[in-house]
């Protein structure tokens, strides 16, 4: 975009030229190209000096006095661009300027025009860079004003509304924020109607191409900037100029509306860098705070303190550990390490969300790979099942709706909302999106919250695979599966599985194309009926019949009798576990 300049037309219109008595004669069309400069010349050659947009002021006394010199004329100055051509008569051309002249001038659209009376060149040339200079001012001054505004707004901290509603008020025209998926984030119609404006507005957006991080679409008339910052780009800001226009303006818009929708976007982008890190800090200590209880890092005392300082109030409350995972791992799956990453995020901003809708006080923070963990603080104990009950609603409509909270004290902030299933297990239990809510024991003081977090994170391990949708997870859900979870580094029971199970898996493993331990694993699923065992385990019953005999013989059995049968179950599932599968 070009500075500000004054048009052929308006020069026209200026008391020095009107006084010449004008008259246009040649390049109707061309009015509204800019004059960046007014010269004098009275040389045929003088297009080499030249660099574009000027206006030629001649008497004509130098000028070619054949027609192919006259056309030659006209044509280098078309070809280097300048704005017009006035030609006082009286001195060469005494009624009007040749016929050639004009006929050339107005094949290249070359406004031509002749002053009918003498009139000093000087004056002219003065009060077209007067209004040059005066353009240019304005235009400076404008832009001292767009630079001051936006710096307030990114003092003040201002959201993308008022970002946007301060680039309408200063243009005059609608602007809208809107992101890559050309949803409308904020806007300001300029007095119009807001409803002519966003009307089909994702199909009319897709169709303003403009080239360029930040050019003019002549096409549709709106002017946008790309919005983003080290080197990630998250939406565009489109103003249409000029305001009230709905076809295509002629020409371009000034630079001050570049300026200002670039100033724009850059507040936009520095407010959404200065909010994530401040979000980022905040969860930082949150987990430093988390973590600290955990592994005891920290005295508690100074815990204490430093959520006191965060809005999370810790001293005299009653607390409760809560873990939230998805209920399959992620690290390696499906995606990679990377998308794992990128899914415990959204589940931590989901978390964050719902402790705010619900106006729970809590820590909460990713504590590891897979699980994002909470601790509640109640003031009331009785409240503890009930405000679980409500926390786990709250994180399905969050995980659902996409809803995303305001910021608020105590729970760290989010940038946006998660999708996927919805929490508490419900969603299907093979859903990628399906999650676990899991809560431990209440507990009085700060220096039992540890027991409650770690007991919330074995239920929600244990857990993971159950097929029930509980919108939260107790102790008391995880069953005999769930304590043998919670057992499995427990060297007796690794002692257990091998006494029970340890000649079988050696079969096995010499024999890896029978593996008798599924078999085992269908009869006694199926409560030791054969007939479905054998169905379940894809055999002939005589077949089903021989491995059952052999497996009998291979640990020294009697698969009928149930004592045993029980046994060799359990170790089943203790073997689960240590396996953690």
């Amino acid at each position: 975009m070009s500075p500000v300049f004054p048009t052929v037309r308006e020069v026209l219109a200026l008391d020095p030229v009107r006084h010449g008595v004008p008259r246009l004669v040649a390049g109707e069309n061309g009015l509204d190209r800019p004059v960046r400069w007014v010269h004098v010349a009275e040389v045929p050659d003088i297009a080499t000096l030249l660099g574009g947009g000027e206006l030629v002021l001649t008497t004509g006394i130098g000028l070619p006095a054949d027609d192919a010199g006259l056309r030659a004329f006209i044509g280098d100055l078309a070809d280097v661009g300048v704005s017009g051509l006035l030609v006082e008569l009286g001195r060469r051309y005494a009624g009007s300027v040749p016929r050639v002249m004009a006929a050339a001038a107005q094949r290249r659209g070359l406004p031509l025009v002749e002053l009918r009376r003498d009139t000093p060149f000087v004056r002219i040339t003065e009060a077209v860079h007067a209004l040059i200079v005066d353009a240019q001012l304005t235009e400076l001054r404008a832009t001292e004003e767009i630079h001051q505004r936006f710096t307030d707004l990114s003092v003040e901290g201002a959201g993308p509304g008022d970002v946007v509603r301060q680039a309408a008020e200063l243009s005059g025209c609608p602007v809208v924020l809107e992101n890559l998926s050309r949803q409308v984030l904020a806007y300001d119609p300029a007095g119009e109607s807001a409803e002519l404006l966003l009307g089909g507005w994702e199909q009319h957006s897709r169709r303003i191409q403009p080239a360029g991080r930040t050019a003019y679409d002549p096409d549709s008339g709106w002017l946008v900037t790309m919005v983003g910052a080290r080197g990630q780009d998250w939406g565009r800001l489109l103003l249409r100029w000029p305001g009230g226009e709905l076809a295509a303006p002629p020409g371009s818009p000034p630079t001050r509306l570049t300026i200002l929708v670039e100033r724009a976007a850059s507040t936009l982008a520095l407010g959404r860098l200065i909010q994530r890190d401040a979000e980022g800090l905040e969860r930082q200590i949150h987990r430093t705070l988390l973590t600290a209880l955990l592994d005891h890092s920290q005295p508690v005392d100074e815990v204490a303190l430093r959520a006191r300082a965060l809005g999370v109030v810790l001293e005299r409350r009653h607390l409760v550990g809560v873990m939230i995972r998805y209920r399959a791992d992620e690290t390696g799956g499906e995606g990679g390490p990377e998308v794992a990453q990128s899914r415990l995020r959204d589940l931590a901003e989901a978390v964050g969300n719902a402790l705010r809708e619900t106006k729970l006080t809590a820590l909460t923070s990713a504590v590891d790979e897979q699980a994002v963990g909470a601790l509640l603080a109640l003031t009331d104990p009785a409240a503890e099942d009930r405000a679980l009950t409500a926390f786990a609603a709250a994180l399905r409509r969050v995980r659902l709706d996409g809803t995303t909270a305001g910021a608020a004290t105590g729970a760290p902030g989010a940038a946006g909302a998660v999708g996927g299933g919805p929490a508490g297990g419900t969603g299907g239990p093979g859903s990628p999106g399906a999650v676990i809510v899991a809560a431990g024991s209440g507990v009085g003081t700060l220096r039992e919250a540890r027991r409650s977090l770690i007991e919330a994170r074995q239920i929600a391990d244990a857990a993971r695979r159950d097929r029930r949708e509980l919108p939260v997870f107790r102790l008391p859900h995880v069953g005999l599966a769930g304590l043998l979870h919670l057992l499995r580094d427990e060297p007796r029971l690794q002692t257990f599985v091998e006494r029970e199970l340890g000649p079988l898996l050696a079969y096995d493993a010499r024999h890896p194309r029978e593996q008798l331990l599924g078999t085992l694993r269908a009869y006694l699923e199926q409560g030791r009926n054969k007939s479905a065992a054998a169905a379940a385990a894809h055999l002939s019953r005589p077949a089903f019949y021989e491995r059952l005999a052999r497996i009998g013989r291979i640990l020294n059995v009697d698969l009928d009798s149930v004592p045993a049968c029980l046994s060799l179950h359990v170790a089943l599932l203790a073997l689960d576990a240590v396996r953690d599968v």
